[in-house]
């Protein structure tokens, strides 16, 4: 039973449309400065890469010792050793991405390609299994990208280990740019001062 004090979902929505419309400078201010930034990237494809495993590096290690303290929290558990050993791993892999950011990203290049490979193989094992399907031939395709993607990056590491990142990020930020600045201009046209 609805409660008649609730407003209805499309009046919920259209009030969040229109909180929303009225922020619609934020967006695209913000798309604006996702743009300047994948421009810089994309100029800086090294120092890119070296700040992105740097960032990733902190992170491993921030996580590596929050899972030491709870491995130590819990000590008189069973899982105490698997924890100890995980974040012992997980410090050290981001120790060893802050020490030498280069090693770092091309560690993180190899995993990348050799996720890709792994995850085209696994849908293209999915479509084989159902490929007698309606549709599921866009799934054979996505398999075919995703593994291709993960040879060539295979095939060209570790050379592209110190720009591949940096492009990525580049690549991120601009599409993340642009989808900002769009959603921003669509919040203007619906804004009603």
């Amino acid at each position: 039973m609805e409660d008649p004090s609730r407003p209805s979902r499309p009046e919920n929505l259209a009030a969040a449309l229109s909180a929303l419309s009225a922020q619609w400078g934020w967006f695209i201010a913000l798309g604006l400065v996702m743009l300047l930034l994948g421009i810089m990237a994309s100029v800086y494809v090294l120092s890119a890469t070296l700040v992105s495993v740097l960032f990733v590096g902190i992170l491993m290690l921030i996580g590596g010792i929050s899972q030491l303290l709870h491995a130590w929290r819990i000590k008189n558990w069973s899982g105490f050793l698997f924890w100890t050993v995980a974040g012992v791993l997980y410090a050290g892999a981001g120790l060893l991405a802050i020490i030498n950011p280069l090693a770092g990203a091309s560690l993180i290049t190899l995993l990348l390609g050799a996720t890709l490979i792994g995850t085209g193989a696994l849908k293209l094992w999915i479509w084989y299994n159902n490929r007698s399907q309606r549709g599921w031939q866009w799934l054979a395709f996505s398999g075919f990208i995703t593994f291709l993607a993960g040879v060539v990056i295979a095939i060209g590491w570790p050379g592209n280990s110190a720009w591949l990142l940096g492009l990525l990020l580049a690549l991120d930020l601009f599409f993340q740019g642009w989808t900002l600045l769009f959603l921003g201009f669509a919040l203007r046209r619906h804004h009603t001062p």
